[in-house]
């Protein structure tokens, strides 16, 4: 909730701070739409505030995405998170939403024009869902990380305010509490309620165990292409 309230805060705090901008410098803003790949299928769409003060090459952005990825080994996460069960077909999904503030600076590499490095912090907050149709068990495992990415993009003019966007980069996510239904695994393992492992003489499973079997983001390819509009 608190994560949400800031985003919603930094969104209106950089539409506030563009129309400071177009006063005094001039500046630009623009919108931006992306999908593509992002270890799985993923949508990003995310605002900018050109030149935001003089002197200041490049861009600021704000950007919110929201991915579809592969939620990890289901009868793995059900003997970490739940019980020994084996019985029922099972159905799983996983998503992630990401927020991600970023810096453009311009950038001459592939001798390309309107390109850019872009580097910032990321936050994501991932559910995977494991359902054992017949089998009576169905769980959300969750997690919230906080990373930071490293990418480069390029836009070629399509009229007065369309550009086409090309985005190519690397997110990474530190490790970070892992729940479900009723038990939590901590890198530090400081866990709480571990099931034991029925096939390691009942030994108790740690966050290793549980960071193997749910793919909670960490290393997160990115190619997406896009539209940029200008404000």
């Amino acid at each position: 909730m608190k994560v949400s309230l800031l985003s919603i805060y930094l969104f209106f705090s950089f539409f506030s701070i563009s129309g400071i901008s177009q006063t005094k410098s001039n500046a630009k803003n623009s919108i931006t739409i992306q999908t593509g790949y992002n270890r799985g299928f993923g949508v990003l769409g995310s605002f900018s505030v050109h030149q935001i003060a003089q002197g200041l090459p490049g861009n600021f952005r704000f950007g919110i995405g929201m991915n579809w990825l592969n939620p990890g080994n289901g009868d793995d996460a059900r003997r970490i998170f739940i019980n020994n069960a084996t019985n029922g077909v099972l159905k799983k999904k996983g998503r992630s939403f990401d927020f991600r503030v970023d810096y453009m600076t311009p950038s001459k590499l592939f001798n390309l024009n309107n390109s850019y490095i872009i580097f910032g912090p990321r936050y994501s907050s991932f559910d995977a869902n494991f359902n054992f149709i017949g089998g009576n068990e169905t769980f959300d495992i969750k997690s919230k990380q906080w990373g930071i990415g490293l990418g480069f993009e390029t836009f070629f003019k399509m009229s007065k305010t369309l550009d086409l966007s090309f985005a190519t980069g690397l997110d990474y996510f530190l490790n970070s509490k892992i729940s479900g239904h009723d038990t939590s695994y901590s890198p530090n393992d400081e866990n709480i309620n571990p099931r034991n492992d029925n096939q390691n003489n009942n030994v108790p499973f740690t966050f290793k165990d549980a960071n193997d079997a749910i793919k909670q983001p960490q290393l997160m390819p990115r190619f997406m292409v896009g539209v940029l509009y200008r404000l």
